[in-house]
């Protein structure tokens, strides 16, 4: 038994002799073991340590250049914002220009229909005489009308004919016959010049400050399509200078009768200029005697060549177009003093006829007036063939 037992213990002895081997075996190689570990790990703290600086150096440029990302993305977002901003000031600015555009558009119907803003016309200086409230057997538009026959100065028809009016371009015939009766040259050239600008009552010219036309040429322009820097510079261009064209003006209605004429300038710009019906019914009869004067006032148009270009000019009458007329010599007229003007000799019903209208209502109103009196006249006096074929000289 305690063979057994010592057996027993012996075989527990017995092995231990065998792990106190491995043990001291561990022992030693656990030190080689460990050397080996700590090379390897001295290796390795040795290779960090090399690759310590570049590692650092690579981890700040990583680092910088997270930072600049960041940079530019917060740049960026910077631009986008400021071009949105800028983009919704345009669109502001934008609505607002509308806003205003549309505020205008809506308030310029009220304006140009409030009373308040409605400026009146100017009154001519017959309906501030009252001579329109003036009625006549014609029912004429006209303040004043004179009806003559031009042989027997019988009078056909009158209105209001001794009223002192404005006159307007009717004065551009005494201008005419200043010219005709002087014999000056017709193809002597003038040139227009800033003298003959309209300073009276600022009307535009085709003729621009430069232009160089002959005397004959200025007079056709006046008469017929009753040019203002045209019959200006006639006066202006006449020996002795303006002064003394005005002058001779003045001199030749006197010496014509026309005791209720006066003129202060060539054109009719002047509400200075002023007459009678019958002081013009006057001027007509002694105008339409000068073959020049029948010719120019009633052509139908002209050209003129003005530089590299030409310029068509027509009649401001249109009777003279109308197959209804034989009209010898005629002379529209207009300004705000004045109202619509018209004088003409025409044949009408085989007598040579006389005819004066001023302060017209309208400017198609003073032809109106005259078809109403031719008209009228035919209605008194029929028509015969023998007569129609007589012109009126």
């Amino acid at each position: 038994m305690r063979q057994g037992q010592v057996g027993g213990g012996g075989g527990a002895q017995g092995c231990s002799p065998k792990t106190t081997k491995a043990d001291a075996r561990g022992k030693k190689e656990a030190p080689a073991r460990q050397a080996a570990a700590k090379g390897k790990g001295g290796k390795a703290e040795a290779t960090t340590a090399k690759a310590g600086p570049r590692g650092q150096k690579s981890g700040q440029r990583n680092v910088a250049q997270r930072q600049g990302g960041k940079q530019q993305v917060a740049r960026g977002k910077e631009r986008v914002q400021r071009t949105l901003a800028a983009k919704n000031n345009r669109a502001e600015e934008r609505v607002t220009r509308v806003a205003a555009q549309e505020t205008r558009l809506s308030l310029r119907p009220v304006a140009a229909h409030a009373p308040q803003e409605v400026r009146p016309a100017r009154l001519s200086f017959g309906q501030m005489a009252g001579l329109r409230a003036v009625d006549d057997p014609l029912e004429l538009k006209s303040s004043v009308a004179l009806v003559m026959d031009q042989d027997s100065h019988e009078v056909l028809f009158s209105k209001n004919d001794h009223a002192v009016l404005p006159i307007a371009s009717l004065t551009k015939l005494m201008t005419g016959l200043i010219v005709s009766d002087a014999r000056l040259p017709l193809d002597e050239m003038i040139t227009i010049t800033e003298e003959d600008i309209d300073t009276e009552k600022g009307s535009r010219s085709r003729l621009a400050v430069g232009t160089t036309l002959t005397r004959g040429e200025l007079m056709h322009l006046a008469l017929m399509s009753s040019e203002n820097r045209a019959a200006h510079a006639l006066g202006r261009t006449f020996p002795g200078g303006l002064q003394r064209f005005v002058g001779l003006m003045n001199a030749r209605a006197i010496m014509l009768g026309m005791k209720d004429t006066r003129y202060v300038e060539p054109t009719g710009l002047s509400s200075g200029n002023r007459s009678s019906a019958f002081d013009l019914a006057t001027l007509v009869n002694t105008a339409s005697q000068d073959p020049l004067l029948r010719q120019l006032s009633t052509s139908h148009g002209y050209e003129v060549a003005v530089g590299s270009r030409v310029l068509q000019y027509n009649n401001t009458n249109r009777l003279v177009h109308s197959p209804d007329w034989r009209i010898g010599l005629q002379k529209t007229g207009y300004i705000s003093e004045a109202g619509q003007c018209l004088v003409m000799q025409a044949q009408v019903a085989g007598r040579k006829l006389i005819m004066v209208f001023l302060d017209s209502s309208g400017k198609y109103s003073r032809l109106a007036d005259a078809e109403r009196v031719r008209r009228w006249v035919e209605e008194q006096r029929p028509l015969t063939t023998a007569a129609g074929n007589a012109y009126a000289g």
